[in-house]
């Protein structure tokens, strides 16, 4: 019976951490879209403004000029290209699960974050009743893992081999397969998606994955790459589960 509330508890706690994540997400894509747009389309006007008269701008109107473009780009709005790309929104649905993920994860790249005086507050609450959720849906991810390494043990005991002995293999076959699975698969995965280098893949994986999130690299940001439509959302997926197994490493 405990067994099977267990499992209950397990399904429960999944499911609304997803639910809180996917709630969480349309909250922000609700609050943030609309003053996107008009970033978007202002840092547009300032292109087609300077274009039209760049050949006679005083010093301080150029100087006002970088200022501007500076803010936009640092804003995460870049007005390269054409028209169309004032209709991609940073803050689609992908890209708002993905957000919500790093606020709980406490990852917090920096290069999506809320604008709006209600986002923001939102951001504040959903962090603070989000991130203990991240912890205890981590945990019980790690138990489970943690499950399956008693299980191998157990085999391993059954076969006639030494307690410690299984200690150290367990862990080493967690830690071996963990760094596969996590890093080295994934950073391949990075080099072909985000065109970086193999050293760069890792880089990003490590950075990310112990939470410190520089934000100097991040998924899905490049201008002017075709990236599938569920990429960042796949992403998100990796470092939740890459997180439990951070958090299982730690318990073993």
């Amino acid at each position: 019976k405990a067994m099977c509330s267990g499992k209950l508890q397990t399904s429960f706690l999944v499911a609304g951490y997803f639910v809180y994540l996917l709630v969480g997400a349309a909250v922000f894509q609700a609050l943030e879209r609309a003053a996107e747009k008009q970033e978007k389309i202002a840092a547009a006007q300032l292109k087609e403004a300077f274009l039209q008269n760049f050949t006679h701008l005083t010093v301080a109107e150029m100087e006002q000029f970088m200022k501007n473009l500076t803010e936009a780009i640092q804003n995460g709005v870049y007005p390269v290209g054409n028209e169309s790309q004032i209709e991609d929104s940073n803050w689609d649905f992908s890209n708002s699960f993905f957000f919500a993920g790093t606020v709980v994860s406490t990852i917090g790249y920096g290069t999506l974050r809320p604008k709006t005086a209600g986002g923001q507050i939102f951001c504040v609450f959903f962090a603070l009743f989000g991130i203990p959720l991240n912890i205890v849906f981590l945990h019980r991810v790690g138990k489970m893992l943690s499950l399956l390494c008693k299980k191998l043990g157990k085999y391993l005991y059954e076969k006639g081999m030494r307690k410690k002995k299984i200690k150290f293999l367990t862990l080493l076959f967690f830690l071996a397969a963990g760094i596969l699975v996590f890093l080295c698969l994934p950073s391949l995965f990075f080099q072909i998606t985000e065109g970086w280098s193999y050293s760069e893949g890792i880089y990003f994986a490590f950075i990310t994955l112990s939470t410190i999130g520089f934000g100097d690299y991040v998924v899905g940001k490049q201008p002017g790459r075709n990236y599938f439509s569920y990429y960042r959302t796949l992403v998100a997926i990796w470092i939740i589960f890459g997180l439990a197994w951070i958090a299982l490493l730690f318990n073993l």
